[in-house]
């Protein structure tokens, strides 16, 4: 049978108290619009085709709308031929306006 070392005053190079970790910075969670609205649809047929770089992300973080709505936006504005696809990828789609392309 081995016997306990006794605890050295050194403590084997470990400090007297214990790290605390910080909590991490928390972000807000988003309140996006899950419906289109009549000013949000405006803003939406105004703004939008003016973008020169057109992407689900852009449309959440500029119009401050969810991203199936930034989908279904970004695929009637394709529709209508007012936006054109640049790199359809299955991650991102990419589009702009019709007067560059």
């Amino acid at each position: 049978a081995k016997a306990k070392a006794a605890p050295s005053s050194s403590g084997g190079g470990k400090s007297a108290k214990k790290k605390k970790w910080s909590k991490g910075k928390v972000k807000d969670k988003a309140q996006h619009a899950v419906v289109l609205d009549k000013p949000t649809y405006d803003r939406v047929i105004k703004e939008v085709p003016t973008f020169r770089f057109i992407s689900q992300s852009i449309l959440i973080e500029r119009l401050k709308i969810g991203g199936s709505l930034a989908r279904l936006v970004i695929r009637s504005l394709e529709k209508d031929g007012q936006i054109k696809k640049i790199v359809h990828h299955h991650g991102q789609l990419i589009y702009s306006t019709c007067r560059f392309y």
